[in-house]
């Protein structure tokens, strides 16, 4: 049973749908019905048809993929899907073939049906060689390196036989479509680095410190909550030299690995009342159930969410003005690199 990343669009377009729909998807919607192709090369003369101005190393590496996806999938095998605008990693179970679909979304047609075992397993639960893996630029891809199969199966909590591990896969198929170096993203591998960092140095209080140096850097005067029970606030924050501007700020915040529930929301929303606030910050490093995300968007004007990926954005934003205590604790540094010329 292998293990394949299967985005969902280079911004996440199809995310949604491919949850709730249980399917794995992919682009390339201007190609028709694959159902019928039975070989790579049937493929090829196709793709070259639809794509005539894709040059032959490109179409020779959308080819791969695609094939992958018609055909070296198969049911039993694991799909991993990096949210977009969350910091978790959706992980589902095949249980069918290909199938060609219009019934779902406009920019939905290649499908794979999926049973999602979880949809929230966030981003800290992996080792970092599997996050750069996941990283990867490609649109589908094997995820094997360091016994990555199995391994991913344990942090399901599932077990699988060594001998089943990739069993399936053709000897013939030589042109497999696996992570290496040239295909991993660069920007998202330091990314998972500083995630990976704050996440050991900032445990616990310290990161509530982070989120407050944040705030300060946003030109908000604070007051933060000493370690221990803390009322349901851990920060209090406004505008001004003396913080009685508005907004007026309520933050909770969770440095917890796994993802917070609604009651969690509930309790910051009743704080807001109690101390006068105008909103509320919630922040989370484990990320949010769904029902908190629903929740969160039904009180829009109210209250902010704020996974790791958000506040790295913030840190990232913001480290020029950090004081060099802080600096020193987290050192950082711009790079700057070549963008790729399909992103």
């Amino acid at each position: 049973m292998a293990v394949w990343l299967v985005r969902a669009g280079r911004n996440g377009e199809q995310q949604e749908a491919a949850l709730e729909h249980g399917v794995a998807v992919i682009g390339w919607n201007e190609l028709p019905d694959l159902s019928s192709i039975q070989t790579r090369e049937q493929l090829k003369e196709l793709f070259n048809k639809v794509y005539p101005k894709a040059t032959e190393n490109e179409a020779a590496n959308k080819v791969g993929q695609i094939w992958a996806f018609i055909h070296r999938i198969q049911k039993g095998d694991l799909v991993a899907l990096p949210l977009k605008y969350r910091s978790a990693i959706a992980i589902g179970k095949v249980v069918g073939a290909y199938q060609y679909r219009t019934d779902i979304a406009a920019n939905i047609r290649h499908t794979i049906p999926v049973e999602w075992i979880r949809t929230d397993i966030p981003r800290t639960a992996f080792d970092q060689d599997l996050l750069y893996s996941l990283g990867a630029f490609m649109t589908v891809c094997q995820i094997k390196r360091n016994n990555a199969e199995e391994r991913i199966w344990k942090i399901l909590g599932l077990s699988v036989s060594p001998s089943s591990v990739t069993s399936h896969v053709k000897d013939d198929d030589n042109e497999e479509v696996t992570v290496d170096m040239e295909s991993i993203n660069v920007e998202d591998v330091a990314l998972e680095q500083i995630r990976t960092y704050i996440s050991r140095k900032f445990a616990g209080h310290h990161l509530a410190e982070l989120v407050n140096a944040i705030l300060q850097a946003e030109g908000y005067t604070t007051e933060i909550s000493p370690p221990g029970p803390d009322g349901g606030v851990d920060i209090l924050a406004g505008t001004g030299p003396m913080g009685f501007g508005f907004p007026r700020l309520c933050v909770q915040v969770k440095s917890s690995q796994y993802p917070v529930g609604s009651n969690v929301l509930s309790e910051l929303l009743g704080t807001i009342s109690k101390f006068g606030a105008d909103q509320g910050l919630l922040v989370s490093w484990g990320g949010f159930k769904s029902t908190v995300l629903r929740d969160a968007k039904n009180n829009f004007f109210k209250v902010r969410l704020w996974d790791s990926d958000a506040l790295l954005k913030a840190v990232l934003r913001n480290y020029d003005k950090f004081p060099d205590s802080l600096q020193a604790e987290l050192p950082l540094k711009r790079v700057w690199a070549l963008v790729q010329e399909d992103e």
